[in-house]
């Protein structure tokens, strides 16, 4: 059996900031929650999918982090597809208007589409675009 990608794990600086930020901006849910222990919640896991994606793939955060303070020139990025170019624009709305927009829309050429960048609370970029070759109003590559 080829292995399948099921989920990432991240330790993060503030577990509830990105709970809500996730939730907020990538429109995903809570699917798990448990206490392993610890002091002040440091044992909390919680588990984070797409409505209907909850089997295929999550993001699992845990406290107690350093954070992620990329560096300039570091694109590193979780990458989340939008239905439209209108939908791209509105997210980064929301994001300048809440001081977390990292990269103003921009379109570029196939494979990468239209796009925005933001920061999330623990300093991860992620991506929001529309027209890459993964999510919808994706271009056909030319053939060579």
């Amino acid at each position: 059996m080829t292995p399948a990608f099921t989920h990432l794990a991240l330790h993060v600086r503030d577990l509830d900031a990105c709970i809500a930020f996730y939730r907020d901006y990538c429109g995903m849910k809570t699917v798990h929650e448990r206490d392993d222990g610890g002091v002040k919640g440091e044992g909390r896991v919680v588990w984070l999918a797409e409505p209907g994606r909850e089997s295929e793939f999550i993001i699992v955060l845990l406290p107690g982090g350093p954070g992620r303070d990329q560096a300039e020139g570091d694109f590193s990025h979780f990458g989340f597809a939008l239905e439209s170019k209108a939908a791209v624009d509105a997210i980064a709305h929301r994001a300048e208007a809440a001081g977390c927009l990292a990269w103003a829309p921009r379109q570029e050429p196939y494979p990468v589409g239209y796009y925005c960048g933001l920061k999330d609370p623990d300093g991860n970029f992620v991506e929001f675009s529309y027209g890459q070759p993964l999510g919808p109003g994706a271009e056909k590559p030319v053939e060579a």
